[in-house]
């Protein structure tokens, strides 16, 4: 059994898998990795390997803690990818983006491939069907919205995430909703139209904290996964391990 885990800028999710299958999917914060990893090893002994990477700040020596229960691997730009990354600079190319490519590589081979991760930042990775990594877009998510809207303004509230009632916000709340909620949606969409009209044999694959969210409003037709990274660190360290 391998362990996944996937260290968030806001949160850490986690997953046990039995080959390619996930056996249960865990969602906590920061600090209570230690605990969480203890409970998670407990209810499954036979977890041999912990697979993990980091985008947000915690310090590895937190699952070195654990180095004496099971291997510990971090996934770096060092390690076998299957795919050609052609980003211009690629060591600045995030963990997490590298391992969502890895997945759709993978899963959807001789396809054009769109990972969209709605999460913090929302981020654009594209990889075509010869698997050439060639780029993306990063921008911010519907979380970072709400917040520089109250933050960069004198007046605007603070407002969590919630379907606008209308297109036309009838109060300063709604307007709100509508702009952050349908503008993220417009953008999103207008991405998606854009790679279409260029790549044919295409398939968009919609994962993040804000999938399920976002997935009935989008016009395009999407392959919708909210665990799509723990289940492509679970694949791309399968791929490792098969490839060193």
């Amino acid at each position: 059994m391998i362990l996944t885990v996937d260290v968030g800028n806001t949160r850490i999710k986690a997953s046990v898998f039995e080959d390619n299958n996930a056996l249960e999917n865990f969602i906590f914060e920061k600090n209570e990795l230690e605990k969480k990893i203890k409970n998670i090893l407990e209810k499954y002994p036979k977890c041999s390997d912990l697979v993990a990477a980091s985008v947000g700040k915690i310090e590895k020596e937190s699952f070195f803690l654990f180095e004496k229960d099971l291997k510990i691997h971090f996934l770096t730009h060092e390690d076998i990818f299957p795919f050609v990354n052609k980003y211009a600079t690629p060591k600045t190319l995030g963990i997490d983006r590298m391992v969502l490519a890895a997945g759709a590589t993978l899963q959807f081979p001789k396809q054009n491939r769109l990972v969209i991760d709605a999460g913090t930042c929302i981020t654009y990775d594209f990889i075509d069907e010869n698997d050439n990594y060639l780029g993306g877009a990063i921008s911010p998510g519907l979380r970072l919205r709400y917040e520089s809207l109250h933050n960069f303004t004198a007046k605007l509230p603070l407002l969590t995430l919630e379907d606008p009632e209308s297109y036309i916000g009838n109060s300063t709340a709604q307007a709100i909703h509508s702009g952050v909620v349908n503008g993220f949606v417009y953008e999103i969409d207008g991405f998606i139209d854009e790679y279409r009209a260029q790549f044919s044999n295409f398939i968009i694959i919609l994962t993040g904290g804000d999938a399920d969210f976002l997935a009935k409003r989008l016009k395009n037709t999407i392959f919708a996964n909210s665990n799509f990274l723990l289940e492509s660190l679970n694949q791309t360290y399968q791929y490792k391990i098969d490839n060193d």
